[in-house]
């Protein structure tokens, strides 16, 4: 359901604001039979009111997630959170509707809700200035569903296996449906998934290969496009001058830094074209967002809530795929069932197989966990059942462990036994079956 922009953006308030008028075409699907939806489902005034008790998390308040609220607000939710940590910079504002030339600098999920709920009565949105890693499980714990609008890979697999474990099997109310909306472009993807149950985003993450590296001779030498002053500053730069320190690409100082840097390389090789919007974009790997695929995706995400909430039909199952711009034919949509795998390292319980050489010495290894589409971690832990391989931290650990990486696998391992990966970014243990070609 696509609620029109123009009728939250008017110089008043929205049509029928203070008269529960403003829900008759809701209530004309509510209070309808329908052969779709479930046996239990009992249409009448009682399902909007199933609506308003519901209470929703949003994550992410940038062009996605800006729609996604707004959506929500205009559709009966009431009780809604958002959790974003960014601050809104002049190049949002072009996508970003809920923002203002006045607003730069400020805390987009501050400035989202407060701007929704001035426009919409009645409806109660608290945002969270941090990031969603700084909550606990009893935090998502009191929430209906969650709903992503997210441009980072990284943050979507961190709260899908938060999701996943959250899961009890003698305790219903502990499963929380995830609708996960993303935009590249003029492609998007709006996806439903049921923790435990259905396909979850780490059975998915081959979709989201990582993109090809420039070679280091690039960036160390002659770099000939801004992007490759970004890389050399974001590779090269920040480990030869903040070495110790972990890069986070959510945090505005450490982008900053990468952008100076990045800068001044590239007025060093007459590079024109480096800009924070852009490196952030670089080190992040975000394709630049359209609007009006964030209103379709948006559109998407808010039905399927409406449709979990309710009762009323059937949700997505499981990924529906938009592209708006199809080589130039047109506009498709495509849906289909994503599976579920059972070696899926957050949601399976099989221990996912890996082809390697034995010949392949442990620090090649762990640096190709990076690129490969299946694990895509940037500072993964080792052990086996009976030995620690290697850790990254702490430093005592790191050195007792380090002289590890000169070895072959073939020395540490043998054919067909499992390891258990660690990373700092996730709080799941990646399993692998190491098998030898």
């Amino acid at each position: 359901m696509s609620i029109p922009v123009a009728s939250l953006l008017s110089n008043g308030e929205p049509p029928h604001a203070h008269s529960e008028e403003r829900w008759k075409y809701l209530r004309r699907i509510f209070e309808t039979k329908s052969p779709f939806s479930d046996e239990e489902y009992q249409p009448g005034p009682a399902v909007l009111d199933t609506i308003k008790a519901a209470k929703i998390l949003v994550i992410g308040a940038g062009g996605l997630g800006c729609e996604i609220l707004k959506n929500l607000a205009l559709s009966g939710f009431k009780d809604i959170h958002v959790i974003d940590m960014d601050t809104i910079d002049v190049s949002n504002l072009n996508r970003q509707f809920l923002f203002r030339q006045a607003d730069v600098g400020k805390s987009k999920a501050e400035v989202a809700a407060s701007f929704v709920q001035r426009r919409v009565t009645g409806v109660s949105i608290t945002p969270h200035n941090c990031k969603i890693q700084d909550f606990d499980e009893d935090f998502y714990m009191q929430f209906t569903l969650v709903v992503c609008g997210l441009d980072s890979i990284e943050a979507r697999r961190w709260i899908n296996a938060t999701l996943v474990d959250m899961v009890d099997m003698d305790n219903p109310e502990s499963l929380k449906p995830l609708i996960d909306g993303g935009t590249e472009g003029f492609k998007g993807q709006a996806r439903t998934i049921l923790p435990s149950i259905s396909s979850c985003i780490e059975c998915q993450l081959s979709m989201h290969a990582p993109r090809a590296a420039v070679p280091l001779c690039t960036l160390a030498t002659i770099p000939r496009q801004p992007q490759h002053c970004i890389e050399w500053a974001h590779i090269i730069a920040w480990e030869e001058q903040r070495k110790g320190d972990t890069l986070d690409t959510d945090d505005p100082e450490h982008i900053t830094w990468l952008y100076r840097k990045a800068l001044a390389r590239a007025e060093e090789f007459n590079i024109q074209g480096v800009t924070y919007s852009m490196t952030q974009g670089v080190v992040k790997n975000i394709i630049p967002a359209i609007a009006s695929t964030n209103a379709i995706i948006a559109a998407a995400c808010t039905n399927e809530a409406l449709k979990i909430a309710s009762s009323a039909a059937p949700y997505l199952d499981n990924y529906m795929m938009y592209t708006g711009d199809s080589d130039g034919v047109g506009l498709y949509s495509h849906t289909f069932q994503a599976e579920k795998e059972p070696d899926c390292p957050v949601c399976g319980t099989l221990a996912r197989p890996m082809t390697v050489d034995p010949s392949t010495k442990l620090e090649d290894w762990l640096a190709s966990l990076a690129e490969r589409a299946e694990s895509q971690l940037k500072k993964p832990s080792v052990r086996t059942e009976e030995k620690t391989l290697y850790y990254q931290a702490p430093p005592s650990l790191e050195e007792q462990t380090r002289p590890n990486l000169g070895k072959k696998l073939s020395e540490l391992i043998t054919n067909g036994e499992e390891v258990a990966v660690s990373d700092p970014s996730f709080s799941t243990v990646f399993r692998y079956k190491m098998v030898f070609k």
